[in-house]
């Protein structure tokens, strides 16, 4: 397919490639190539662009997560300026009449010409951007900033109402003020066409062109001390309109998507014409769904009329903004020498790059020379090398892959590292193999100079989990250490984790974990269903009325675990990074294993300590009007020992409820001290995680197998979550039909239901989550299930299990009925069924927040719900921390010496 030549000024202009955005959504051409126009009535240096063969369409759209970051940063500044406004109502006013001193000496005749002027100019400006925009053929920027001006608007009129109707008094004061020129009203809090006006003006793209910023500025500015020397506004009025222009602005950008500007390939053969090359046609390299996506930029392989071929690398803001969300949270999360920079301008890029190209052939690597760089607009930049012929270690076959080809990538990355030179992503795309098996190392746009010794063990580390995903882990360590020797080898152990490696690397681990566990799960499940063949062989004449041996019983299933514990042990496979460790350690056994400290903040410690402050703030905002020594002396003590025992109460119903899903015999006494256990380890971890792997730790230890274990633990929390689901059904029903004398339930239970519902047929119809709840399931059936088949079979089990379930409830009900009755003598009007459902709900939410105990969650929701169904909040808030501090806080320290009793004996 050809398309039409562009006209001789577009094919030679490079500098305002943003006057032309509806290219952006065409489809680009594979093969560009450049002719020689004829020479009639044209010069001889015109070219023609004939664009041969398909490349992925660019959107016509983009959503910048730059724009996303100053809608955040706008509306973080409307809040400040607010709460300055409503908190800070001296500041206000003293700045006001500072301002207003210093206005009343202005002359009248400056104030009216500045007023008269700046009225015109504020209203001109924005129609001579236009013209301008729309002469250059740019007119989806003005209909951006034409939309971005209503929703301005709207947003204003709805602040001016919200401020007149419901703001504090302190606002108001500081956004209005008495008009000079009637009697009784108030200025307008928001400039009613002033924001629009800098919506629109931020939307078109005013702020990237110097001359037409000025004026803005220069209006904006005459415009603020007009209306402030004339008394028709407030310094926070003016603020808060330029905030909210700013703010509306960026965010119609972000929800729309800005016009696409990215340099097409016309474009690029105008620029290395620009820069005194003859190109004949370039061809993408890179044609691909993850190219489009990544930040490495487009790659172009160019030819020329006289002379060799060249590789030409185009960096673009859109590919560059790639992964700006990702780096962001690394950085925050992650040590600083483990991170770079989230976000470089186009300028920092294209140096860094040059930079580092340059120091790479200068310390003896093998690497693309860079010749030439250039802007292609004010959008991207290009960076033009020689050709480098060769394929990535990627799309090489394994057999390919020799162990010269290994020890060749070692060298290069040894000559790098002797001058200091850290890579930062030695995958295997950046590793580029010619036809003579040279090595090359490219993609050095995100690396270091003048690195640290943690860096360039990080690209050890790299480097090896890249060749080991390859040739197998003993080829890989073999080949780095007959270059770079056992020491530096054995010296990056401690960079050997997840966290350190690559994203494409950390995801292919991922897949490879997830490939073991299914062969793992698939022999246990054969192992299983052949050891039951074969009993069913040896006995075929049994009679099913006829009641079985238990000692043939016991026989059979102890055959059957050994048989899968041999075809568990069989199928087990280490990961690759344990693999490289124990290879590095048959050649340096005293090489240093623990891994380093990589992360400066975990993400769950940060969550945990932002739902932690919220549950703080929302408690102390709760004690606050709540006078405890009346309320301490007047507390019922015998309620109080009541919520005792029946805190205590529950680690017995607890140790009932894990042994009723456990076949095997396990001692109950040492059951009960493991869940005194976990109130311990509840503090450190998420209720539902650490309760999960204590127990499924502590059935292990009994001689369960892990298998069973895991199965165990999960059959009793399956059980759990449906009698959890039932019971708040049930008491939420017969909640609602208390005071009523029909039957109908509640409005609380039928939204929960059909909630429920809804999530139900979002679920099965969107083809993702249903295949994701379906593997889940399926993976859980297959363990589970025949834990509690073999449950059945045995109705004493069942009995305590479900027993246990039902007691470990009725404890913490009781517990915290007794609290509520300890301080208030009304609670007799709460009834218990009400109790039963707040503990419910709050326990439910307890187990999915991520904090250690729930801390926060759990105590909102039940105060929350405690004052819902009638109680006062004077007896609800201390009933709370009550039956916290008997349920979570006071057992620590027996869950503490009960943990280290049970880890001395070994059975933890």
């Amino acid at each position: 397919m050809k398309q039409q030549g562009v006209h001789p000024e577009d094919a030679e202009g490079t500098s305002d490639t943003s006057s032309r955005p509806e290219a952006a959504g065409k489809g680009e051409d594979q093969t560009v190539s450049g002719k020689r126009a004829a020479p009639d009535n044209h010069d001889d240096s015109v070219h023609i662009d004939e664009l041969e063969g398909d490349e992925p369409l660019l959107p016509a759209r983009v959503h910048r997560p730059s724009d996303l970051m100053r809608l955040l940063v706008g509306a973080l500044g409307i809040v400040v300026l607010l709460a300055i406004a409503a908190f800070a109502h001296g500041t206000t006013s003293g700045l006001e009449q500072d301002i207003n001193k210093g206005t009343d000496q202005t002359p009248d005749v400056f104030s009216k010409v500045a007023g008269l002027v700046s009225s015109i100019a504020i209203l001109l400006v924005p129609v001579a951007f236009a013209i301008e925009r729309l002469i250059k053929r740019d007119g989806l920027r003005i209909a951006d900033g034409v939309l971005a001006a209503v929703l301005a608007h709207g947003v204003t009129l709805a602040t001016d109402l919200w401020v007149a109707r419901a703001a504090p008094n302190s606002i108001q004061d500081a956004l209005t003020q008495p008009a000079p020129d009637s009697i009784g009203s108030l200025t307008d809090p928001v400039h009613g066409y002033l924001a629009p006006v800098i919506a629109y003006m931020t939307a078109v793209g005013m702020s990237r062109r110097p001359r037409w910023r000025a004026v803005l500025w220069a209006v904006l500015i005459l415009y603020a001390f007009s209306m402030l020397v004339t008394g028709y506004t407030t310094p926070f009025s003016i603020a808060l309109t330029l905030l909210i222009g700013w703010t509306v602005a960026y965010g119609t950008l972000y929800a729309v998507g800005s016009p696409n500007v990215r340099p097409t390939g016309r474009t690029l053969m105008a620029g290395l014409r620009h820069v005194g090359f003859r190109p004949v046609s370039a061809s993408r390299e890179d044609i691909s769904e993850a190219a489009e996506v990544g930040d490495r930029g487009r790659r172009y392989f160019v030819t020329l009329e006289d002379g060799p071929p060249l590789d030409v690398t185009v960096v673009d803001r859109e590919q560059q903004a790639q992964g700006f969300f990702y780096r962001t949270w690394r950085n925050l999360t992650l040590r600083g020498f483990a991170t770079r920079r989230s976000l470089q301008s186009l300028r920092q890029a294209l140096e860094q790059e040059a930079l580092l190209a340059y120091a790479a052939i200068a310390a003896g690597a093998n690497a693309p020379k860079l010749i030439a760089t250039s802007e292609l607009g004010p959008d991207a930049v290009m960076l033009i090398y020689e050709h480098t012929g060769g394929r990535t270690l990627d799309s090489l076959e394994d057999e390919e892959i020799t162990d010269e080809l290994l020890r060749g990538t070692w060298h290069q990355v040894e000559a790098l590292q002797s001058r200091r030179i850290a890579h930062r992503r030695l995958v295997g795309d950046a590793i580029l193999v010619d036809r003579s098996g040279t090595v090359a190392i490219t993609d050095l746009r995100g690396g270091e100079i003048a690195a640290g010794d943690l860096l360039l063990r990080m690209d050890i580390s790299q480097l090896l989990a890249t060749l080991g995903l390859r040739v197998g882990a003993e080829r890989a360590v073999a080949s780095a250490v007959s270059v770079l020797g056992p020491d530096a080898v054995a010296g990056c152990l401690p960079m050997l984790q997840p966290i350190a490696l690559s994203r494409s690397t950390r995801g292919t681990l991922r897949r490879l974990a997830r490939e073991r566990a299914q062969r793992e799960r698939e022999a246990v499940l054969e192992a299983s269903r052949q050891a039951r063949l074969e009993e069913a062989g040896d006995e075929p004449g049994r009679v099913e009325l006829e009641k079985p041996d238990k000692k043939a019983v016991r026989a059979e299933q102890r055959a059957e675990k050994r048989a899968i514990d041999e075809a568990l042990e069989e199928a087990r496979e280490e990961d690759l990074l344990t693999q490289i460790r124990h290879e590095v350690l048959r050649i340096r056994p005293q090489a240093p294993v623990e891994p380093a400290r990589l992360e400066r903040v975990r993400p769950r410690t940060l969550i945990s300590l932002i739902a932690g402050a919220f549950g703080a703030y929302f408690l102390l905002s709760q004690l606050t009007h709540i006078e405890f020594g009346p309320l301490i002396s007047n507390a019922s003590w015998g309620w109080l020992a009541a919520a005792v025992l029946f805190s205590a109460g529950s680690y017995f119903a607890a140790a009932m409820a894990l042994l009723g899903f456990v076949p095997e015999r396990v001692p109950f006494v040492r059951t009960v001290a493991a869940q005194v256990a976990g109130s311990f380890v509840k503090i450190v971890a998420p209720a539902a995680v650490g309760g999960v792997a204590l127990n499924t730790r502590f059935l292990q230890r009994a001689g369960v197998r892990p298998g069973l274990a895991v199965a165990s633990v999960g059959a009793s929390q399956l059980f759990g979550l449906g009698a959890h689901i039932l019971m708040l059904l049930a008491f939420g029903y017969v909640t609602g039909t208390q005071k009523t004398p029909s039957l109908s339930p509640s409005r609380t239970v039928i939204a929960g239901l059909l909630t429920v519902a809804v999530l139900v047929l979002v679920v099965t119809s969107v083809p993702f989550l249903r295949k994701f709840v379906v593997t889940r399931v399926r993976s859980l059936f297959a363990g589970v299930v025949p834990r509690m088949l073999d449950v059945l079979q045995r109705p004493q089990k069942l009995i305590t299990g479900i027993g246990g379930m039902l007691l470990l409830t009725a404890c913490f009900v009781m517990c915290l009925d007794a609290s509520i009755r300890a301080f208030g003598s009304q609670s007799a009007s709460i009834s218990l069924t009400s109790v039963a459902v707040v503990f419910l709900a709050g326990n439910a939410l307890g187990s999915a927040a991520p904090t250690p105990g729930g801390v926060g969650a759990v105590e909102a929701t039940l105060t929350v719900g405690l004052i819902a169904v009638g109680l006062e909040k004077e007896v609800a808030a201390p009933a709370v921390l009550l039956f916290r501090l008997l349920t979570l806080w006071l057992p620590v320290l027996p869950g503490w010496l009960a943990f280290n009793h049970l880890t001395r004996k070994g059975a933890l």
